[in-house]
């Protein structure tokens, strides 16, 4: 009988199941933290993108200034202590995560009431800080403007130096805070000659005006005869034409920049004295144009300088509806005048009325054919009207100016004008007759009341009322 073997163990199996449970714990494992942290992240992006996108701490609107060279979790920082985020740190990831944290901006920001952290970083990312306006108006004079810059709170850095008459365009100019007060005059100097090179390459060539700075300084002139934008090339017209002929422009305004400069405006009536004294800028006195710029003229008054209307016009004078009536013989003209001087005085004696004074009785102007009328300057103001004949001296005759060639028309005698384009209503009193030679030497420097009759080197002339 065959002996019976021994049996053999094999353990492979079992060692096998051992290192399989194993593996298997710890895959188990790591899958639970890595969902536990998943979780966790969840549960963590949950109320951060709740932080996010809900209304913030802010209680009322705010500006607030983001410095420059500040980093996200600077900027965040920042925003916190001053209650605009609720996190710092949350604000730095979110703009991570987002995108933007490189386009953040510095500025200063006007964040509403309740912002969210969203809507805080879209506003620094978008560079939309607030702004400020600062206006300069058409005539004003470069020191007008530049004290009304020195004197803004929001522009920084040293005062703003004076730049030359004209080289300023008026207008309205934004900035930001940070901006240095030199700056912002420097971009009104390059926006004035970014202009001027634009109108002055499709100008209508004109003889008289043969170079940019003689159409600032025209332009000036003009801007402060006038402020109806559609009299201003007709008005150009009738200075360029007294170029041509020889004549002087006779202007108001370039009487009191003579006196003033940049100043811009005379405190007191203009006397026989300021008419007679001879200044560069005095164009009572001297020939052409002055030496430069009175004023800083806007766009409409270059544009009338450089495309001036073609008309024979010589003269103007207010017409009593804001406007101006245009002659271009001295007849014509004075004819004008006459009208001017009915309506005026109706207005004035209405106006006694109306107070219970008894108005002053007003002459009519005598025709031509009898006595001179006193005629107003080819810019100005329209003489008051003329006192009650028995209290009337005669006027001088009427001769043309001495430096006009001889084709020129005659002109009328001096007589100062005022800027305004509605000249202001007589007074119902009639005016007092100044003489030609006074007897006190210092009468010159009396201020002369509007409506006084004078004469000026044996030409009559009459003092307005000029425009504060």
């Amino acid at each position: 009988m065959p002996t019976p073997q021994p049996s053999v163990k094999v353990p492979g199996p079992r060692h096998a199941k051992q290192r399989r449970s194993a593996i298997t714990r710890v895959l188990q494992w790591t899958f639970l933290l890595l969902l536990a942290g998943v979780i966790v992240a969840g549960v963590a992006g949950f109320f951060a993108y709740g932080e996010y996108a809900s209304p913030g701490p802010l209680a009322e609107d705010k500006v607030f200034m983001v410095e420059p060279g500040q980093s996200a979790s600077q900027i965040g920082e920042t925003l916190a202590r001053n209650g605009i985020v609720s996190n710092g740190r949350l604000f730095a990831l979110m703009a991570q995560l987002t995108g933007q944290r490189g386009r953040l901006k510095a500025g200063e920001y006007a964040f509403p009431k309740g912002a969210t952290m969203a809507d805080v970083i879209a506003l620094i990312a978008s560079g939309k800080a607030v702004t400020y306006k600062i206006s300069v108006p058409e005539g004003f004079t470069s020191q007008m403007t530049v004290d009304r810059v020195n004197a803004n709170e929001v522009l920084t850095g040293d005062p703003a130096t004076v730049p030359p008459e004209g080289s300023i365009l008026p207008d309205t100019y934004v900035f930001r805070r940070g901006m240095t007060r030199q700056k912002l005059v420097e971009d009104m100097q390059a926006a004035q000659k970014k202009l001027l090179d634009e109108l002055w390459a499709a100008r209508k060539p004109v003889a008289v005006i043969a170079t940019p700075e003689q159409a600032v300084t025209l332009a000036s002139i003009v801007e402060k005869e006038t402020a109806q934008a559609d009299e201003r090339p007709v008005i150009a017209s009738v200075f360029i034409n007294r170029l041509e002929k020889g004549m002087r422009l006779q202007s108001d305004p370039t009487i009191i920049y003579g006196i003033v400069g940049g100043k811009g405006k005379l405190d007191r009536a203009l006397t026989k004295a300021d008419i007679e004294t001879t200044t560069p800028y005095n164009t009572y006195r001297i020939n052409g144009l002055p030496p430069g710029p009175i004023a800083n003229p806007g766009r409409a008054a270059l544009e009338a300088v450089l495309n001036p209307e073609v008309t024979d016009k010589l003269y103007f004078v207010a017409d009593g509806s804001g406007g101006h009536a245009f002659a271009a013989t001295l007849d014509e003209h004075n004819r004008n005048v006459k009208n001017w001087r009915k309506i005026a005085g109706n207005a004035a004696a209405a106006a006694a009325a109306e107070e219970g004074e008894a108005a002053a009785p007003i002459a009519d102007a005598a025709p031509a054919a009898e006595t001179a009328p006193a005629p107003a300057a080819v810019a100005g103001e329209v003489p008051l009207p003329p006192p009650p004949a028995a209290a009337q001296a005669p006027l001088a005759e009427v001769t043309p100016e001495p430096e006009a060639p001889a084709t020129a028309p005659a002109e009328p005698p001096p007589a100062p004008q005022t800027a305004s384009s509605q000249p202001p209503l007589p007074q119902a009193k009639p005016p007092q007759l100044v003489s030609a030679k006074p007897a006190a030497p210092a009468a010159d420097l009396v201020a002369l009341k509007p409506g006084t009759l004078l004469t000026v080197d044996g030409r009559a002339t009459v003092i307005p009322r000029l425009r504060p």
